[in-house]
């Protein structure tokens, strides 16, 4: 019997280390306006929420405003294409795969478990970062940033797949690396596991209270965690 029906899975920081060239794409925009480069472990604290956030994280810092002046003002919106055009150039560039991940992947789907990425990350980027790494073909579902109207934590995203696939939220489990992907998976039932090396905006991971932290994706095959 598989341990679980459904395995739903967050991007960036879970699957994927992205944030260099997430770094670097945000840099390549901020040269552009000639604003000063943003260090890594800030980018790395910022990633999350989506783009968008992330952006206006930026710029209050290297402007030294608020994230409230940076949303009213008019530098944001002309920001935004430059770093598109930036991080679609970058994609693929200094991301990779954290262990283990296209083994527990085929795994999984060998077992006929359904599994999904749910993640905040605009759908055009997601897809993008999927491509590159050869993931696209091992997903059932995708749900990105923009896919609904909302985004985690609420749990649409989540919904939606228990929905497609016909699946109780006892029989479905949520990966993830930060308390967004906590809190996404209490509001929808469904248990959830963390890894300890993503994103997590510089807090540890401890403090979500998930229900198990895992060193990484593998132990979603090991039977006597499994059976716990």
């Amino acid at each position: 019997m598989k341990p679980f029906d459904l395995v739903m899975f967050d991007l960036d920081g879970t699957l994927v280390e992205t944030a260099p060239e997430i770094m670097d794409a945000v840099n390549d925009a901020l040269r552009q306006f000639g604003l000063p480069d943003v260090a890594q472990k800030m980018v790395d604290d910022w990633i999350g929420h989506g783009t968008q956030e992330l952006l206006v994280k930026a710029l209050a810092q290297v402007t030294q405003s608020s994230a409230e002046a940076v949303r009213s003002g008019t530098l944001l919106s002309q920001v935004v294409p430059v770093y598109n055009m930036a991080y679609k150039a970058r994609c693929g560039t200094r991301s990779h795969l954290y262990p283990q991940v296209r083994e527990t992947l085929l795994a999984l789907q060998q077992q006929g478990v359904k599994l999904a990425v749910v993640t905040n990350k605009e759908g055009r980027y997601t897809q993008i970062v999927l491509d590159e790494h050869q993931l696209s073909d091992l997903f059932d579902v995708v749900i990105s940033g923009d896919t609904f109207a909302t985004k985690k934590p609420t749990p649409v995203g989540v919904a939606h797949c228990l929905a497609r696939f016909g699946v109780r939220p006892e029989r479905a489990l949520f990966v993830g690396d930060s308390s967004i992907d906590v809190a996404t998976a209490r509001a929808a039932g469904v248990p959830v596991w963390m890894l300890p090396y993503g994103y997590n905006m510089g807090e540890p991971i401890e403090a979500c209270a998930p229900d198990r932290i895992i060193q990484d994706i593998s132990e979603l095959l090991k039977q006597e965690l499994l059976a716990q």
